[in-house]
This record gives structure tokens, C-alpha cells and sequence, in this order.
């Protein structure tokens, strides 16, 4: 097993700021478990398992995805993958979250410690990302800001804009209708809410690339 944070190993008695290494894992704990718990379906090509579903995204047996990827520098998604990484990232954030008011946790004065907590929690706003270019400490932290800067950028957001523009001010309702289609692999419950605010068929119609239904020219 490796336990691994950006604050050093955890075997020490007195790790670095243990406060922050501890909210660092428990989200990445909690977001790597819905992963984990999600539904997956395979079937048996040519004597071998293939994945045709994981949460609410899908491929074909042929390996074609569900949907597309978004184009560089998007600030919307209609990518199933982001809208998964989303869901399960805005959840781990919000338990982190709790935990912290709960035991008091407070906010770093670093710069760096206040973009981490931030990041962990689900806090940061967009001009935070804009301060991880200030952090200029050893290479490894300048490197880790940037990639919460980015991860920020191409998946909190996106699927925060997802949310306010499909959700029509129920944002946590989508939310959580979302969170419970990935675990379950059933998305009855998310299409029917969709189509009663958008019309018929919005998940297909938001989600699906297009050729994904047409006949597979190799069969």
C-alpha cells in the first residue's frame, strides 16, 4: 500500500504540516473510492473481457467512446469523462470540506498551503488559480501548483459550468443525480430529470459523438 501527499512521507510520528497532509489524502482517499465503487459492465470479445461502461460513460466493444473529447481550451464540457472526474472530485472536495469545520482546521497564510487547502476543499475561486503562477519554492511544489492550477482550469470549472447551465439553479439536485448514476451505472433517474427540463432525449443529444450509433463498417 502507498499513502502518498505532497507533504511527505506519512510514516513519521510528526509529518510536515500534518493538518493539511491529512485534508490532502482524505480527499484523494474519498475521490479515488467513488471512482473505484463505480459501475462497470464487460463483455467477452474474441475470449477477452472488454469494458463497455464505466459510471455513466460507455464505449463500443470496438473501443469507440460514447462521447468526445472537448476542444483545447473549452470552458464548457460535454465530455462524460470530465462530467465522472467532476461529480466524484466536487463530492470528495465537499466531505473534505465538512472535515475541516468539523475539527477546525483553519486556512494556511502561505500562499502555497492556502491554494492546496483551497484546492481540497473545494474553495478556490478562479483568480486563486491565477496565484499558483507566484508560487517559486523547490521545482516539485512550483510543478504541483501548476497542475492545480490546471486540473482547476480543465475540470472544476467545466463541470461547475455544467452544472449551473443544465441544473437551471439546481445545481446540487444535478449533482447528486449525477453522483448516483455513476455509482449505480443507471441513468433512468438523470435522463428523465434532464429531459423534463431540456425535452426529450438532452443526454444523448449532449453527450453521444456523432457516428457512435451507426453501424460498425468492420462487422
Amino acid at each position: 500500500m502507498a499513502v502518498i501527499t505532497m507533504y511527505g512521507p506519512m510514516e513519521c510520528r510528526d509529518t510536515e504540516r500534518s493538518p493539511l497532509a491529512l485534508l490532502d489524502l482524505l480527499r484523494a482517499y474519498t475521490h479515488d473510492c467513488l471512482h473505484y465503487g463505480s459501475r462497470r459492465r464487460y463483455v467477452e470479445v474474441a475470449g477477452r473481457p472488454v469494458r463497455t461502461q464505466y459510471g455513466i460513460n460507455y464505449r463500443r466493444a470496438t473501443g469507440q467512446p460514447y462521447s468526445v473529447v472537448d476542444r483545447h481550451g473549452s470552458r464548457n464540457t460535454r465530455n462524460l469523462g470530465i462530467v465522472m472526474e467532476g461529480a466524484c472530485d466536487k463530492e470528495a472536495r465537499s466531505i473534505t470540506r465538512q472535515t475541516a469545520e468539523r475539527f477546525g482546521v483553519a486556512e494556511p497564510f502561505d500562499i502555497l498551503d492556502a491554494l492546496v487547502f483551497r484546492d481540497v476543499t473545494g474553495t478556490l475561486s478562479e483568480e486563486d488559480t491565477g496565484r499558483a503562477v507566484e508560487v517559486h519554492a523547490s521545482e516539485e511544489q512550483t510543478r504541483y501548483a501548476a497542475a492545480l492550477s490546471d486540473y482547476d482550469r480543465t475540470v472544476t470549472r467545466r463541470y461547475v459550468r455544467f452544472l449551473a447551465e443544465f441544473g437551471l439553479g439546481e445545481g446540487d439536485e444535478l449533482h447528486a443525480r449525477l453522483l448516483a448514476a455513476i455509482v449505480t451505472g443507471d441513468v433512468t433517474e438523470l435522463m428523465t430529470w434532464l429531459d423534463e427540463r431540456h425535452g426529450p432525449g438532452t443526454f444523448t443529444g449532449l453527450f453521444s459523438a456523432p457516428g457512435y450509433f451507426e453501424p460498425d463498417p468492420s462487422a
